[in-house]
């Protein structure tokens, strides 16, 4: 049997960060109502920053986060194209390559990632990405958060290092300027 709900494909970069900011809960929230998967690549580098991390930890025990190994022939393909234009010497960005692989695979899939040259290497493919703050904005947009508590959240991402295009207190005038909301 297949899971008909609408799947969002997470990196490991907003997982965790969410969880380092202890706003994994919001992330829950908004994604509910679909099917929210993780790539066994992206499994694995949470393993390996939980050793560091122990906030982390939460990521992985999560019940709602499914992981999903890339294993079929078309999802290895599409692994390798992104791996090709992604990957450095440095071993950098697997995670990003693994959840464009499958959401290419999986029908109605949405990638998550935030990478810009990640969301690039998309261009062509059959793949849908929404950056972090576009589901953040469409929760809003929802009447699921409010622009107080993405601003807060967004000022606890940024203060744990997480790059947003605007610094901490202007979420809401991102929005303004974006023409996301007229606040």
């Amino acid at each position: 049997m297949t899971d008909a709900r609408l799947a969002y494909v997470l990196d490991t970069g907003p997982l965790s960060h969410f969880a380092h900011a202890q706003w994994l809960g919001v992330l829950k929230s908004v994604l509910k109502e679909h099917r929210v998967v993780i790539p066994d690549v992206v499994e694995k580098e949470l393993r390996e920053g939980s050793e560091k991390y122990h906030t982390l930890r939460c990521v992985l025990d999560a019940d709602w986060i499914e992981t999903v190994p890339i294993d079929t022939p078309p999802q290895w393909e599409s692994f390798v194209h992104y791996e090709r234009r992604l990957v450095g010497s440095d071993g950098r960005n697997i995670g990003e390559c693994g959840v464009l692989a499958l959401a290419e695979n999986l029908p109605g899939a949405v990638a998550v990632v935030d990478d810009r040259v990640a969301v690039e290497a998309t261009r062509g493919r059959p793949v849908r990405v929404r950056r972090t703050l576009g589901l953040l904005c469409d929760a809003i947009r929802a009447g699921l958060l409010t622009v107080p508590l993405v601003s807060a959240l967004a000022d606890d991402l940024i203060r744990g290092d997480y790059r947003l295009p605007f610094q901490v207190g202007g979420f809401a005038e991102w929005c303004v300027r974006e023409g996301i909301f007229d606040l």
